[in-house]
């Protein structure tokens, strides 16, 4: 992908993930809650210039804070999560203020290390950012499922996004 593309990506998920975050969601914990974050990785991954050439060491340690941020970033989106239990046992998880923080101060990090990058004269690609992003959507729903494990309601599995309303029997004509 052209780093347009990715850059298109990038804001893509983070705008659906950022926007659907803060509505009340009920956590899926038999879902494969990884597979996003790994489709990312691996897009990510395939792109030649993760590492800039000239620079292999600078760029290596740039990526290596990027993923840093995306690991805290997630971890501190997942803590601020509210996360609670219905009277049916589902989990259900809505964003908070202090995510919004979190995510503003990872995104200003990400400027920064952005910033420093291009003031050292390091090329980065898109694909970098895709990566962190990436870790950051991994972490988080690692940490979100496991704090649904604890809630006891890993044996019990969400409905689907709209679908929370109880089942109807249909009587035969």
């Amino acid at each position: 992908m052209s780093g347009f593309l990715n850059a298109l990506v990038i804001v893509a998920v983070a705008a659906v993930v950022i926007v659907r975050q803060f509505r009340a969601r009920a956590i899926g914990t038999d879902r494969r809650w990884w597979l996003l974050p790994v489709i990312l990785a691996v897009v990510a991954l395939r792109e030649p210039g993760i590492l800039d050439d000239h620079h292999p060491t600078a760029s290596a340690t740039l990526l290596a804070v990027e993923l840093l941020i995306g690991v805290v970033t997630g971890a501190g989106w997942a803590w601020t999560t509210r996360i609670w239990t219905a009277s049916d046992g589902v989990v259900w998880t809505r964003s908070t203020k202090a995510s919004a923080v979190v995510w503003l101060v990872g995104i200003a990090l990400r400027a920064g290390v952005f910033a420093l990058g291009a003031a050292s004269g390091v090329h980065q690609d898109s694909s970098a950012l895709m990566l962190g992003l990436a870790c950051t959507l991994l972490v988080r729903a690692g940490i979100l499922a496991w704090r649904a494990q604890s809630l006891g309601a890993w044996s019990r599995p969400a409905p689907a996004d709209g679908d929370d309303m109880r089942l109807a029997w249909k009587e035969r004509v």
